[in-house]
């Protein structure tokens, strides 16, 4: 999992930011911290915080500053160290959940020090039985079978992944990244994906777990037929994510003989190398017996985490074989779309740390219904018009707009979009805002660009930019 930050290292990055009011450079913060960390897991702290609504980043590469949001001006002091606070901190975005999801989300936040240490417990995977246990109530997997179902559902695996490819390739490697702390933005992913261009002022290693994903996605789709809950897959799975990302390049693809730690959690998991071994062929074994494409998504985003079979990079092996299922039967992928890191760890935590996975799987529902919206599988699954969208209706259309009329490329519209955001959205509402307008450009074609008023000679000018 993204490694779960603790709020006093947030705090005193803030407490720095705060007193640079012209704004902050990386190497001034890095200098001003009374605990040195390596440069990436700065940068993973600074994305968490900016995703977060609590900085402003602004520039590019070595010239980029982060500041506080507006009106983000109350400063105290804890425990000897400096506090940030203010209304934007405050805002969350966070999927509707059960009650039982609330009370395990209330659990795992909780301060560490009063959540009980656990190691990893077999029975719970022992008590789980193929096609007579469900994660999933029959209600919710009957619904997601009428939301994911595609005009390729009788066709050779994969057909469907594949007609969809492009959107898949770079919303599933950007959603997946971006829950592992990423700093790419969703242009930047498909500039990189398309172009192999990295972004300025980001880190390489970013770029590697994009290209990564890119090559993983490219495995399932390519050999729908083939894949399965086996280890030829999981394990090749795990070589082409973490290709070039480990310390040691022989832990790509192999399980892992050394015990791990998982920093902001109380969960310690199995360190036993032949217990790995059992346990792993058992979870491969109990997910191939399953029927139920959705329940065998979800069961294998449950174990396979809890495990840690590997080194590290579990949970993108997960979210990705997760498609799996999804993929060979014809059904509207999984890309995470909108999902929340912070909701996402929560998850995570309460299967690591109680077994409990109602929260895990609110999300998962959640996350379904929206990868659903974006594919077109069943449009009536979100009901009502997005009120986001009807709130910044207008903004929106100006942003497309300017972009096609003053012909940007890839690069420069990433730029301008995240410019007009700072300027004329909400703090809260920023990287929602920049998500759908950079949609909204990769979505634009020739049959729909009247709703921006744009006109068919604007459009074709534009689009060899674009390309």
């Amino acid at each position: 999992m993204p490694k779960h930050i603790p709020e006093q290292e947030l705090e005193a990055i803030l407490a720095i930011v705060a007193a640079h009011p012209e704004g902050a450079q990386a190497a001034t913060i890095h200098e001003g911290l009374d605990v040195k960390v390596p440069p990436r897991m700065l940068q993973r702290r600074l994305a968490l915080l900016i995703e977060q609504n609590r900085l402003v980043a602004e520039g590019r590469g070595r010239g980029r500053r982060y500041r506080l949001p507006p009106g983000e001006a109350a400063i105290g002091s804890r425990n000897g160290k400096r506090a940030i606070t203010g209304e934007a901190s405050q805002a969350e975005v966070y999927p509707p959940v059960s009650l039982e999801g609330a009370a395990i989300k209330q659990a795992v936040r909780e301060r560490i020090q009063n959540r009980q240490p656990v190691g990893y417990n077999r029975a719970f995977l022992d008590a789980y039985r193929p096609n007579d246990t469900f994660y999933l109530p029959a209600q919710t997997r009957q619904r997601l079978l009428e939301m994911g179902r595609s005009p390729d559902g009788q066709r050779p695996a994969g057909t469907y992944a594949r007609r969809i490819y492009s959107r898949l390739l770079i919303d599933l490697s950007w959603n997946s990244s971006r829950l592992e702390g990423n700093t790419y933005s969703l242009l930047e992913t498909e500039r990189l994906l398309e172009l192999g261009e990295s972004a300025e002022g980001k880190d390489a290693l970013d770029a590697q777990m994009i290209l990564n994903h890119k090559a993983a996605i490219e495995l399932l789709v390519e050999q729908a037929d083939e894949v399965g809950f086996n280890r030829y897959t999981i394990l090749n799975l795990h070589a082409l994510l973490s290709e070039n990302l480990l310390a040691d390049p022989g832990a790509c693809g192999r399980l892992r003989t050394i015990p791990v730690d998982i920093h902001g959690t109380v969960f310690h998991p199995l360190e036993v190398p032949q217990l790995i071994e059992e346990a792993f062929q058992q979870a491969l074994d109990t997910a191939a017996a399953i029927h139920d494409p959705f329940e065998q998504a979800f069961f294998v985003m449950v174990h396979l985490p809890y495990l840690q079979p590997f080194e590290d990079v579990n949970k993108r092996v997960s979210r990705l074989a997760a498609n799996i299922p999804l993929i060979r039967g014809n059904l509207s992928p999984l890309s995470f779309v909108d999902v929340p890191e912070r909701a996402y760890v929560d998850g995570i935590l309460g299967v690591y740390e109680i077994n409990q996975v109602e929260l895990l799987r609110d999300i998962f529902v959640w996350a379904y219904e929206r990868s659903c919206a974006r594919y077109s599988a069943v449009r009536k699954s979100l009901g009502q018009p997005d009120p986001f969208r009807l709130r910044y209706r207008d903004l929106l259309a100006q942003v497309v707009a300017d972009v096609v009329r003053s012909r940007k490329d890839k690069k420069e519209a990433a730029a301008y979009v995240q410019q007009t955001a700072r300027r004329r959205v909400k703090p809260e509402d920023w990287v929602r805002f920049v998500e759908i307008a950079e949609t909204e450009l990769m979505s634009l074609h020739e049959g729909n660009i009247a709703r921006y008023r744009l006109r068919p000679s604007e459009y074709t000018v534009w689009r060899e930019v674009w390309k």
